[in-house]
């Protein structure tokens, strides 16, 4: 049977870690949090209050995760990628942090910085170049390929990604008014 180990927070309170997993000296996790079956986190990382950490994620040392992030299974979160609080990231999206790869050739010098803002929700499968800035509450569609900018409360889909529509905090699509079709909130965009 396995075993869910609990840790000291940075902030005080603890945190949890499934046997399988790997918190590496000098992580930083926040009180709340849950670490699942086989997950890395490297030196440095951050990761903020209430997080779940699904299984097989890998956490980067320069990664920074805000509060109530929930990553699902699969996914890595590498060097100078930040998620502010409130983000979804769905089973198996991906990250990148160099734009042009080469095996043979060292870029870590050249890593691109991507941001996703407040309550942004990216879907499975999803993959996000890097360079980007996902706008607040955003929407990410299943399978779609970021490659530029998303902007707040956006919807978008699709290979290359493009904006479908509008979305409200609640996760609800806007009608042509900016007006959410369940909660009734205007969102002013």
């Amino acid at each position: 049977m396995s075993e869910v180990k609990t840790f000291n927070s940075i902030d005080g309170g603890t945190y949890t870690v499934h046997e399988s997993s790997y918190v590496d000296e000098g992580a930083q996790v926040g009180s709340g949090t849950r670490i699942w079956h086989f997950s890395h986190l490297m030196k440095n990382a951050k990761v903020g209050k209430n997080c779940a950490i699904g299984q097989n994620v890998n956490i980067g040392s320069r990664a920074v995760l805000g509060n109530n992030v929930k990553v699902q299974n699969n996914v890595s979160i590498y060097d100078d990628v930040i998620i502010e609080d409130d983000v979804f990231c769905g089973p198996s999206c991906v990250f990148t942090n160099v734009i042009n790869p080469r095996s043979f050739i060292e870029r870590k010098h050249e890593y691109k910085k991507t941001l996703i803002k407040k309550g942004a929700s990216i879907g499975a499968n999803a993959t996000i170049v890097c360079g980007v800035t996902l706008g607040e509450y955003c929407f990410v569609g299943a399978g779609a390929v970021v490659t530029k900018d998303v902007p707040a409360y956006a919807l978008v889909h699709g290979t290359p990604a493009k904006i479908k529509g509008y979305m409200c905090k609640c996760g609800n699509k806007l009608d042509d008014n900016k007006t959410c079709t369940v909660c009734k909130e205007k969102i002013n965009i």
